[in-house]
């Protein structure tokens, strides 16, 4: 179960930030094994002064245009895994909304599977 947060500037169309969920969700399909309806997102919209980020970390020109995309996952995917997700939702993503490949920031953050509750106050991965 992915838990997807994405960040980015204020101000673009809705279809814009939905072209970006639906960009990392189906990367996450094709890579991740993820079933259909797994889908949980946030999207977040900040202010200039509210989204701050280095424009040339590691020497990548980054622009106003960055989305930070940071992915709950249970930790159960190798390297290999990791890196063909980071290259589908970079591709997908400049395919629409038209995203530079260097405006794409992606953090996993892996826990393990117990520490997911879908709801009902359960723990349905847990042994």
């Amino acid at each position: 179960m992915p838990l997807v947060r994405i960040s980015l500037r204020h101000g673009k169309p809705a279809a814009y930030r939905r072209a970006i969920a639906d960009g990392v969700y189906t990367a996450l399909r094709e890579t991740f094994n993820v079933p259909d309806e797994d889908r949980f997102v946030t999207i977040s919209e900040h202010s200039e002064d509210g989204f701050l980020f280095s424009r040339t970390y590691m020497d990548i020109e980054r622009s106003d245009d960055l989305v930070i995309v940071q992915i709950t996952v249970s930790n159960t995917r190798g390297v290999g895994q990791k890196k063909a997700l980071f290259a589908a939702v970079a591709e997908r993503l400049s395919r629409d909304p038209g995203l530079r490949p260097q405006d794409v920031f992606i953090n996993l953050l892996e826990v393990v599977k117990e520490n997911w509750s879908f709801g009902n106050g359960m723990a349905q991965y847990a042994d």
